[in-house]
């Protein structure tokens, strides 16, 4: 089987000098979706779900126009929810971002909870269990063991996901059966509208899922592609 993960598009984070919350895509954002749509839109997928935050809708929206699918929404693809910043001045979200950068690598698990937003560690933990919930109403269960080994019910099933780079960072490391760490959305760096896949590899006693592209930006002009 194969799971595609497609990031956002550029959103517009500041208008004016304050922050916003739930943005909308930038004009680039939005040429970056319809071209994310236009290099999918001739595969073939069972299912396309998108997370439930504005830019990641406005983000899969063209891709469902290209299907000719209505929108669906997966709320456990949310991104890690941040402290409350609308219309606040922009540089009050940039120096909590830079000071828990400094932290100490054990330290960032808390992550921005002083502040009001969802611990990283708890943030991990709601992926992982939502990937694997979502993952078994399917008929796709990890077989219990040290090493990352699946069954598998339906090998050629194929799934889009049009979610965040923490999201998508977090889906990549469980997948794959990587010890979490408290800053997965910088382990793996995924611009705007890329494309990341992870197939099936078949074992002697299941499956185990590969990386076979990160972050491809290939489809997106080079004044396009952004982080």
């Amino acid at each position: 089987m194969e799971i595609v993960l497609v990031r956002h598009g550029e959103p517009e984070w500041v208008i004016d000098g304050l922050n916003i919350d739930h943005p909308r895509l930038t004009e680039r954002g939005r040429r970056q979706a319809a071209r994310m749509a236009e290099a999918l839109a001739e595969e073939s997928f069972d299912e396309i779900f998108a997370s439930p935050l504005e830019r990641a809708r406005e983000t899969a929206a063209p891709l469902y126009t290209r299907h000719g699918r209505d929108e669906v929404v997966e709320d456990w693809l949310r991104e890690i929810r941040s402290p409350v910043w609308q219309g606040t001045p922009r540089e009050k979200a940039d120096v909590a971002f830079a000071e828990e950068r400094r932290k100490p690598a054990q330290d960032r698990w808390q992550g921005l909870a002083d502040l009001g937003g969802e611990p990283n560690r708890d943030f991990i933990d709601r992926i992982r269990i939502g990937c694997e919930q979502f993952l078994g109403e399917r008929g796709i269960e990890r077989i219990p063991g040290e090493l990352p080994v699946w069954n598998v019910a339906t090998p050629d099933l194929r799934i889009c996901l049009v979610a965040h780079a923490g999201t998508n960072s977090a889906v990549i490391s469980y997948l794959l059966g990587l010890q979490p760490t408290p800053w997965e959305w910088d382990r793996f760096v995924l611009g705007h509208a890329s494309i990341t896949r992870l197939e099936t590899l078949e074992l002697g006693d299941g499956f185990t899922f590969a990386l076979t592209r990160l972050a491809d930006v290939e489809h997106l002009a080079a004044d396009d592609r952004t982080r």
